[in-house]
């Protein structure tokens, strides 16, 4: 092939053409990808969390898709003071920025108390250990009721007159009634004390003489004092 020929189809219209489109095409995908993947991570969005708190369900649900945002529940807690159903905490936190789309999940408080099983304090524990137990695991308690025994010692607990155990699972609203020791021990508990100077004058006789005395045995090496006694002598001289 010639040169003026090569060169002729290298400056065709027909060539320079399709480069033309080809660098279009790639230009338009470039920008394409770039545009779609902000739009479809929303890229530059931001919206603001709103404060959920103490708010119903179905409210903060309506609250939320007003602003393009979903809702659901985690998990459940219990505050007695606030309704059921009430959100107690929410994640991200108000005034957060997300995006639209995003999942903002809630503790919602439960309908029912939970039921909490007893600790290991009854006969374990003093009464200041016991109540801090307790009241640290939410129960409710009431006065403490005195019984014979050891001082400010946990002997039982009663929920709703009745005796319970460790390990009885009881609502947290239930008043627990702590049984304790009020320093006083009961008469079967109690010990005689004996004077051991009483025992020492029982085991002397009436005449203040111990009835032990001490008896020397003879030596048989030594003549007894009868063999020595006059009587004696005269016989055995005869």
């Amino acid at each position: 092939m010639k040169s003026k020929k090569f060169f002729s189809k290298f400056l065709s219209r027909y060539l320079w053409g399709n480069l033309t489109i080809m660098a279009m095409v790639v230009f338009l995908l470039f920008v394409g990808v770039e545009y779609g993947i902000d739009i479809y991570t929303h890229h530059g969005e931001a919206i603001p969390v709103p404060n959920l708190l103490h708010k119903k369900f179905n409210d903060a649900k309506y609250i939320l898709s007003g602003l393009g945002l979903d809702i659901e529940v985690s998990d459940t807690g219990y505050v007695r003071s606030l309704p059921p159903g009430c959100i107690l905490a929410q994640n991200p936190p108000a005034g957060e920025h997300v995006k639209s789309g995003h999942i903002i999940y809630v503790t919602i408080n439960a309908s029912n108390s939970p039921m909490i099983p007893i600790p290991d304090v009854i006969d374990n524990c003093s009464l200041r250990e016991a109540m801090a137990k307790l009241t640290a695991m939410g129960f409710r308690l009431g006065q403490p009721k005195y019984i014979s025994g050891e001082q400010d010692w946990v002997y039982g607990i009663l929920a709703n007159g009745r005796q319970v155990h460790a390990g009885d699972k009881i609502s947290v609203d239930t008043s627990l009634i702590i049984e304790v020791g009020d320093g006083k021990l009961p008469t079967s508990d109690s010990i005689d004390y004996v004077d051991p100077s009483e025992d020492n004058d029982e085991s002397s006789d009436d005449n203040g003489q111990d009835p032990f005395q001490e008896v020397q045995g003879t030596d048989p090496n030594v003549p007894s004092t009868e063999d020595a006694s006059p009587a004696n002598q005269n016989n055995s001289g005869n």
